[in-house]
């Protein structure tokens, strides 16, 4: 299923959810230079430097490969797009860890350990009526699954997992667009409002 078919689909400022996108972009359009992929994903709200995008481009083993026209477009091996979760750090891009270290500093010990994981492994965040959208980079969701069930998170009665994706299902549509805020909140780093009820070890 298309991005387009969840609701207020977003992205946490992290290098794996970047990568995300990055990966969508090379997959859904013939990108031709890092200035086209840059516009691309500004559309979505992702600003990010000539020198960042070379540096992700470079991680996730993006070459230049010709096309049927004749053109030359980035590619991203099948192997970076199939490979396991546990190459993927989960922790902000190295420029934020400061910032993100203050904030987790306001944050509950269930909270702390829940973003801990879901930095770094969440690319994306979206709704469905009372389904909460959760991408991840391949591999990874079945784990991201497991440990939100493990932390009995109110209003949401279970989660089904396949490869890059989790569905997180709430009791309503009102509470799945809150928790989605909270896990954008907790895989962005920040700090959540939900801190004082919703999580028991």
């Amino acid at each position: 299923m298309s991005d387009e078919a969840y609701s207020g689909l977003r992205r946490p400022p992290t290098r794996a959810a970047r990568h995300g996108a990055i990966q969508q972009a090379l997959s859904n359009s013939a990108i031709t230079s890092q200035q086209q992929l840059a516009t691309v994903l500004a559309t979505q709200g992702i600003e990010v430097t000539q020198a960042t995008l070379s540096r992700d481009l470079d991680e996730m083993h993006a070459s230049k490969q010709r096309q049927p026209d004749g053109s030359f477009a980035y590619v991203v091996p099948e192997s970076t797009v199939s490979g396991e979760f546990s190459k993927v750090r989960p922790m902000p891009d190295d420029e934020d860890d400061a910032e993100h270290g203050a904030e987790h500093s306001t944050l509950n010990r269930a909270e702390q350990q829940l973003s801990r994981t879901l930095t770094g492994l969440v690319t994306s965040v979206a709704t469905a009526q009372n389904l909460v959208v959760i991408h991840t980079p391949s591999g990874a969701a079945q784990y991201v699954a497991s440990v939100l069930d493990r932390q009995s998170i109110q209003g949401v009665v279970g989660t089904i997992a396949g490869d890059d994706t989790v569905m997180a299902i709430a009791v309503d549509a009102e509470t799945a667009q809150d928790k989605a805020e909270w896990f954008l909140l907790l895989a962005s780093g920040g700090e959540s409002s939900h801190m004082s009820s919703k999580q028991q070890g």
